[in-house]
């Protein structure tokens, strides 16, 4: 082996290849729905992946992704919004309403198509009700750096959103939803675990270092659970 760093690099690239959207979801593709098609995701991968969905797709469709900022991909029918990641941002929350809205009313005969991959937790940043994207960054900033893993970490966060777990599912109602997940993340680790599955997935309880994160007051941490309460004040 004349370069060991070449060739360690042209596995590592053709690994990369191997596993990109544009080779790998076609063929996981349902038939067109007699309805509309719904295509929503969130992730660093998300545009290149509703781009292979585009190409594949000989039915119409529509929908909304959304990825990290210089990540885009040139869609026709999808659209594609870029926002902040690791930090959450205002684009992110915006994003994530529009999604949420985009899948309500639907039938049985319509499909939603999701498409998740690794940072689809920050770009979607969807305050739960009685809390606001000021408090999902000051709660993300304090779980950094608080010595909790990243399963830890997404335990925490599934609760502090309107659309993360099968929140995007419950919202879609009858509608069948289909889920791409692919992420660096083992599956205990990754916040969109089964999210076009209807129904409470278990939650692994985050750890005692949370109790100490400098997060808002109002925001209660239950380490037994992996709950999140609200205090509310008396007036």
């Amino acid at each position: 082996m004349d370069d060991p760093r070449a060739f360690l690099l042209g596995l590592f690239r053709a690994a990369i290849d191997a596993a990109s959207p544009g080779k790998t979801l076609a063929r996981f593709l349902p038939p067109p729905p007699t309805g509309r098609t719904i295509v929503v995701g969130a992730g660093k991968a998300a545009a290149s992946m509703a781009a292979a969905v585009e190409a594949a797709w000989s039915a119409p469709l529509e929908g909304l992704v959304v990825t990290r900022y210089g990540h885009g991909a040139p869609t026709r029918r999808i659209e594609v919004v870029e926002a902040g990641h690791p930090a959450p941002d205002a684009a992110g929350e915006r994003a994530a309403r529009r999604i949420g809205e985009m899948v309500k009313g639907l039938g049985p005969d319509d499909l939603v198509l999701c498409l998740i991959s690794g940072g689809g937790s920050a770009l979607l940043a969807a305050p739960a009700p009685g809390l606001t994207l000021d408090d999902k960054r000051a709660i993300n900033r304090a779980l950094l750096t608080s010595g909790a893993d990243i399963a830890e970490i997404n335990c925490v966060r599934k609760h502090l959103s309107a659309i993360k777990d099968d929140r995007l599912a419950v919202a879609a109602g009858v509608a069948p939803v289909i889920a791409w997940v692919g992420s660096n993340e083992p599956p205990p680790a990754c916040s969109w675990r089964r999210p076009g599955r209807r129904g409470r997935v278990r939650r692994r309880p985050p750890p005692s270092q949370v109790a100490h994160a400098d997060a808002p007051r109002h925001v209660c941490i239950d380490l037994i659970t992996g709950g999140v309460a609200l205090e509310r004040s008396a007036n």
